[in-house]
């Protein structure tokens, strides 16, 4: 049987993936350094201990010792000095806000491409598609056999992508609770006040990293042909 190339990807799907993938390593970077500039890490350095409990007061991830008995200022495990961000809350924010804007045009750009494209009907889940991703797992997972059908995306990339769409939103909508608490207080109260939307805010974030490691792996073990979809738009097919 001879092998023919299929149209895969449109071009702007394809752009709108890849200025994606640079605009959103630079916001997890400067974010960090937002984070590690937070006055609640003290630039001193300190004996390190194991901690009495942990807290997620501040973002999820603080360590609170029993000599530091509040939660209005925990002592963290890691140190400024150990890790060596320093202060650069101005520089955070300012790469920050740039390619916040930026993520936020190439989403509605993406969401409106999809929707007036008709490629939505490719990425939406549908009624049976929980059920269809369990039968993806067994399939990656080399205990179902049989080979899965043929589709532009799996059941549980329908869901993967249709979820990772939906944390983009969140992220811009807790994004501008913590930017504009005063302004958009209505949107801070609704998130829980301002610690709870910096919670949520860096939880989601956690959810992006991870989604990002699942879909690398996920297109190395797919291999090159599955790749090369995503650069030229095209996928060869037996």
């Amino acid at each position: 049987m001879g092998k023919r190339l299929e149209k895969k990807h449109p071009l702007a799907i394809r752009w709108f993936h890849w200025v994606n993938f640079p605009v959103l390593l630079v916001m997890i970077w400067s974010g960090v350094l937002i984070l590690w500039a937070y006055d609640v890490y003290p630039s001193e350095r300190l004996p390190l201990r194991v901690p009495d409990r942990i807290s997620i007061y501040q973002w999820g991830v603080t360590p609170v010792y029993a000599d530091k008995n509040t939660d209005d200022y925990p002592v963290p495990a890691a140190r400024r000095s150990d890790i060596n961000l320093g202060f650069r809350l101005a520089e955070g924010m300012n790469w920050h806000f740039v390619f916040a804007w930026l993520f936020v045009l190439n989403g509605i750009a993406y969401v409106l491409y999809t929707w007036l494209s008709g490629e939505w009907r490719h990425l939406l889940p549908r009624r049976d598609s929980f059920r269809e991703a369990l039968q993806v797992v067994l399939h990656d997972l080399h205990i179902r056999k049989e080979p899965l059908p043929p589709a532009k995306f799996n059941h549980a990339q329908r869901i993967a992508y249709t979820a990772v769409i939906v944390l983009g939103a969140l992220m811009v909508v807790t994004g501008l609770a913590i930017y504009k608490p005063t302004q958009l207080s209505w949107l801070t109260t609704l998130l829980g006040g301002y610690q709870a939307a910096r919670t949520e805010h860096f939880l989601i974030t956690c959810l992006f990293v991870l989604f990002f490691f699942v879909h690398i792996a996920q297109v190395v073990r797919a291999g090159w042909n599955n790749f090369r979809a995503i650069i030229t738009g095209w996928e060869v097919r037996e």
